[in-house]
C-alpha cells in the first residue's frame, strides 16, 4: 500500500476558510498534519461586513479533534492585510509552506448593471488578493526553497457566464498569475497550480438545484487541495477541475493552425478560406510559458 500524504510540520494559510471550500481545505489540511492559519474576514458573499466567528469556529474544529489552528480576520483585499496574515503563521508556527488562495466574493448582475464598484471589489478580492498574498509569502519560501500555492479559479474564468461578469474577469486573471509564480518559483521548488472547483457552497447556492447539493460538496475538492499542497506532489503549472468525485487535468489548447507563406497570402480571404485547417485541433499544443506559444506559432515553418 502506498504511503499516506502527510503534511506534519508543515504550516498552511486559507484564505477564506470560515465556510464552504476553504473550511474543508482547513480541515483537510489539519487532519494530515498540518498547522493551519484560518483566514475569514467573516464577511456576507457580496464583501460586505465582518465576523469573527467563522474564523474562530473552524479553529475550534480542528482544535477539538487534537489539531493545530490559529484564527485570522484580515482582508486579502489590501498588501498589509495580506501581510498580517503571513506574519500570523510566522507569530504562531514559525513560517509558511502553503498557501491556499480561496478568498472571494461574487455580485451575479446582468453586463450592464455592474457598476465599477462591483468589478473594482471583485478584482481586490480574488486577483489582488492573491497577488498580495503570493508577494507577503514567496520570500519565506523562497529563501527555505520549499512552498506550494493552490489558486482558485472558475470555469467561469476559463469559459465564462452570462451574469458572472466581474467574477469571471478576476477569476481568468488568477490563471495568469499562478503561472507566472510556476515560473517564478520553479527555481526554489515553489510549486503553484491552479483548481477550477465545482461546489456547493454559499457563493453558489442560488445557482445549484436542491438534488446535487450533495454531489457537489467541498469535501469532494479538498483532497485534490491536500495533495496539490504537499510534498510528493512534483506538479507546476497545472489546471485542475474537480467536483462530483472527479479530477480532471484542463489545458489552454493551442492548435497546429495554418501559416501563410508572406504578407502578400495573409489576407482575410485566405483565413475565410483556411478556416478548417486553423480550427482544427488535432495535434494540438499545451505550451507552458508564453515564449514557449510564440516559438510555437511564429517559429512554425508552411506544411
Amino acid at each position: 500500500m502506498a504511503s499516506e500524504i502527510r503534511l506534519d510540520h508543515r504550516v498552511a494559510i486559507i484564505t477564506g476558510a470560515g465556510a464552504g471550500l476553504g473550511r474543508s481545505h482547513a480541515l483537510a489540511m489539519a487532519a494530515r498534519g498540518a498547522k493551519v492559519v484560518v483566514n475569514d474576514l467573516g464577511g456576507h458573499v457580496d464583501g460586505s461586513g465582518a465576523d469573527k466567528s467563522a474564523a474562530d469556529h473552524v479553529v475550534d474544529e480542528i482544535r477539538a479533534v487534537g489539531g493545530e489552528a490559529v484564527a485570522n480576520y484580515d482582508s486579502v483585499a489590501t498588501p498589509e492585510g495580506a501581510r498580517a496574515i503571513v506574519q500570523t503563521a510566522v507569530d504562531a508556527f514559525g513560517t509558511v509552506d502553503i498557501v491556499v488562495n480561496n478568498a472571494g466574493i461574487i455580485r451575479f448582475k446582468k453586463f450592464m448593471e455592474h457598476t465599477p464598484e462591483d468589478f473594482a471589489a471583485n478584482l481586490a478580492v480574488h486577483l489582488s488578493g492573491s497577488f498580495y498574498m503570493c508577494q507577503a509569502a514567496f520570500p519565506i519560501m523562497q529563501k527555505k526553497r520549499y512552498g506550494r500555492f493552490v489558486f482558485t479559479s472558475s470555469s467561469g474564468g476559463l469559459r465564462g457566464g452570462a451574469d458572472g461578469v466581474a467574477y469571471g474577469a478576476a477569476k481568468a486573471g488568477i490563471m495568469g498569475l499562478a503561472f507566472v509564480m510556476a515560473h517564478t518559483g520553479a527555481p526554489y521548488n515553489v510549486l503553484s497550480n491552479v483548481i477550477l472547483p465545482n461546489a456547493y457552497t454559499r457563493m453558489t447556492e442560488a445557482m445549484v438545484a436542491p438534488r446535487n447539493v450533495d454531489k457537489l460538496s467541498p469535501e469532494f475538492i479538498s483532497p485534490l487541495v491536500v495533495y496539490l499542497s504537499s510534498e510528493q506532489c512534483s506538479l507546476n503549472h497545472e489546471m485542475f477541475a474537480c467536483g462530483g468525485g472527479t479530477v480532471a487535468r484542463t489545458i489552454i489548447a493551442l492548435a497546429p493552425g495554418w501559416r501563410a507563406a508572406s504578407k502578400a497570402e495573409l489576407t482575410p480571404e485566405a483565413i475565410r478560406d483556411h478556416l478548417s485547417e486553423i480550427m482544427d485541433m488535432t495535434g494540438y499544443a499545451n505550451p507552458q510559458s508564453a515564449e514557449e506559444e510564440t516559438r510555437l506559432v511564429v517559429g512554425r515553418r508552411q506544411k
